[in-house]
């Protein structure tokens, strides 16, 4: 390649396009993509320019790293550690050590004062690896390659290019492309510069058109958290959810939102002087969602907009894994990536694997739970990634966060158990890609877990993931849904709680023939609706040592809420909405409440209602409760719920039950 040749070194985004991979990656291709199809549908896509393939074969072979790389690697081991962390060192320090070409600095300085004149001088920016082989489906390589954020100046960029490149030989790297069957000098790298969003002045997350743990399609999901999103992939904090459901979105008249999760959002990423550093976020802030619902349905809006786009592209569905962003300043939202997502895009949607614990013990840690597997073996607990050569194949990774520097572990584990994390945190989004159970946000199991101690990871039981003491046996049950045999009965399912409802989505069932309010009370409310209902009576009344404990109790579940019942109306609401939504438009039979008085009192708040009867069973319960003066007005509550989720969100498919009728007199 001629030096003068400078134009293939950089190309701005709306010069490149989904075609441009090979030359600038998966990241930068796509943004390109957007940057001139989408952002005249008023999609805010930040501007920004790529350092192209070209660029980084024409640094390697003009410093001679092509010859000295492939002499390093070329007694690779990637199954011995150590082996794997003494060539990955040595290559990076190759690499950092090596100039960039005088006419390539310039190219890069050239476009960064372009970038300048257009947003402001001396602009931060983002700079993002983007592997030719990365974020392309059957290729994840779950951050692989690194993010350096708030940088400024020509010269932080040309360092930050070269640590960039030096990212596709990080020992994790190495290994996964190693183990993929990829070439190391197939795989070139392009680096891209975007102009920054001021998310840490708001909020950032990540969105998937389809649902991470089960496929399921019609939804989107959108996580966000206040600053810079990188928290959110190492896992340091919980992210706020939203769940919106797809069809909803084109109809402006409805309630789209069928699930809404508070995270834990304690600290956040914001700008320092160079680079990035952490604060406090306060508890004030804690207590509330980082967007609006006007917001997060702006995004979904988006999303699906992206997912459709790239769809057609591709020729066939592709859901897409979509970074976000809110401008402090501005208050405008922005995409700031989107790449296919990998995982459930690939799977064989006509065979499905259901684990089947066959026998219980004690329950040491939960938490999170990722994925639908079981996995078993010896505890080996791990406080830093330098100690991974610890590590023997089959054991139970247990850790406090993971990070990339994992990777070559977390592939031979078992499975994996962190005390911190979220659905989207690394930990998740790897162990979701190797097929292996893992449990995120179990708070201590570094803690409570010891080394060399036998346990099952279960995470085939639903939203909770369980470690149980021992080797416990389990079953896998494959089926084959093409095989299931056509026959006139109308099958429909029974389903207990909305968060099971999403992974029943594949079967081939006819809707719902039952689904009970008793599972959302109990696992989303926990809380008697009359003490909901009393709560402002109960606080200005005379306070025993229950009731003390009750309000505080309500407070800790209900900090968004000045009106308890509206709580409570929500939760019900949105806990239908997701069986709804599930099997929408077939028919969802949802039954009011038909708890007994024995398990009303379990509720928080109960004892102050329920009577003690000799047989509950027989008792006062199900319809007969709805006229009683004791409790009319929290069916009431549920009437508003059901209403709200046939009328205001579109759910007619919602066929309301009455249980328990003793009389057809009232």
């Amino acid at each position: 390649m001629a030096e003068e040749k400078t134009q293939n070194f950089v190309k701005w985004y709306k010069e490149v396009g989904i075609v441009d991979i090979p030359s600038v990656g998966g990241k930068n291709a796509a943004l390109g993509e957007m940057y001139s199809n989408l952002m005249p549908l008023r999609i805010n896509i930040p501007d920004g320019f790529a350092l192209t393939a070209d660029a980084y074969r024409y640094f390697f072979k003009k410093t001679g790293l092509d010859e000295k790389i492939k002499k390093i690697l070329v007694d690779l081991n990637t199954h011995n550690i150590k082996n794997l962390q003494v060539r990955g060192k040595k290559v990076r320090e190759a690499i950092l050590e090596s100039n960039l070409p005088q006419n390539l600095q310039d190219a890069i300085g050239k476009s960064y004062k372009e970038l300048c004149e257009k947003y402001g001088e001396n602009r931060e920016v983002a700079v993002r690896s983007s592997a030719t082989a990365e974020d392309l489906p059957g290729a994840s390589f779950a951050g692989q390659q690194e993010t350096y954020l708030n940088i400024h100046g020509v010269e932080n960029i040309l360092v930050a290019t070269k640590k960039c490149i030096a990212s596709l030989f990080t020992d994790r790297a190495i290994s996964y492309r190693a183990d993929k069957g990829f070439s190391h000098f197939d795989t070139a790298l392009s680096v891209g510069v975007q102009c920054m969003v001021r998310s840490d002045l708001s909020a950032s997350g990540v969105a998937f058109t389809i649902d991470t743990e089960t496929g399921f399609d019609k939804v989107i999901i959108i996580n966000g958290i206040y600053g810079l999103g990188e928290l959110i992939v190492q896992g340091k904090v919980i992210p706020d959810e939203f769940i919106i459901f797809k069809p909803s979105l084109e109809n402006e008249s409805k309630d789209s939102i069928i699930g809404k999760n508070i995270g834990k959002k304690n600290i956040k990423l914001v700008y320092a002087k160079d680079g990035t550093k952490e604060e406090k976020v306060s508890l004030e802030d804690q207590q509330k969602f980082c967007i609006t619902n006007e917001e997060a349905v702006k995004l979904a809006k988006w999303c699906l907009q992206i997912e459709k786009y790239f769809s057609k592209k591709h020729n066939r569905y592709q859901p897409m894994d979509i970074e976000w962003a809110k401008d402090g300043k501005t208050g405008e939202l922005f995409i700031v990536q989107a790449r296919p997502e990998t995982v459930h895009s690939g799977e064989d949607k006509n065979v499905f694997k259901e684990y089947q614990l066959q026998k219980t013990s004690k329950i040491l840690v939960n938490g999170i739970a990722v994925g639908s597997k079981i996995g078993s073996g010896r505890v080996r607990i791990l406080d830093d990634a330098r100690n991974i050569s610890l590590f023997k194949k089959g054991e139970i990774l247990v850790t406090r966060i993971t990070d990339p520097d994992w990777e070559p572990i977390m592939k031979i584990a078992s499975a994996i158990v962190t005390n911190k994390g979220g659905r989207t945190s690394h930990a998740a989004i790897v162990s979701r890609e190797l097929g292996i159970p893992c449990i995120v946000g179990s708070n201590n199991a570094t803690k409570v877990l010891k080394n060399g101690q036998a346990v099952t990871v279960n995470c085939s039981s639903g939203q909770i993931g369980n470690v149980y003491d021992g080797i416990l046996p389990y079953k896998i049950v494959e089926h084959h849904l093409d095989k299931i045999p056509k026959i006139k009965t109308k099958i429909m399912v029974n389903v207990g709680s909305p968060d099971e409802a999403f992974k029943n989505h594949y079967l081939p069932a006819e809707g719902v023939g039952l689904g009970r309010l008793e599972f959302i009370i109990a696992s989303h409310i926990r809380v008697h609706p009359n003490a909901l209902i009393d709560y402002k009576k109960l606080k200005e009344g005379k306070k025993t040592s229950y009731i003390q404990k009750l309000l505080k109790e309500i407070d800790n579940l209900t900090p968004l809420y000045k009106d308890k019942t509206q709580f409570y109306i929500d939760e019900l609401a949105l806990g239908i909405a997701k069986i709804a939504a599930t099997f929408f438009p077939q028919e969802v039979i949802i039954r009011f409440s038909d708890f007994k008085t024995n398990e009303y009192r379990t509720l928080l708040g109960g004892e102050l209602y329920e009577p003690h009867e000799e047989n509950p069973m027989l008792g006062w319960r199900g319809a007969s409760r709805y006229y009683d003066p004791k409790f009319k007005t929290a069916f009431g509550l549920e009437c508003v719920a059901m209403k709200r989720v046939r009328e205001d969100m579109g759910f007619t498919n919602v066929v309301p039950m009455i249980p328990f009728c003793r009389t057809c007199n009232v």
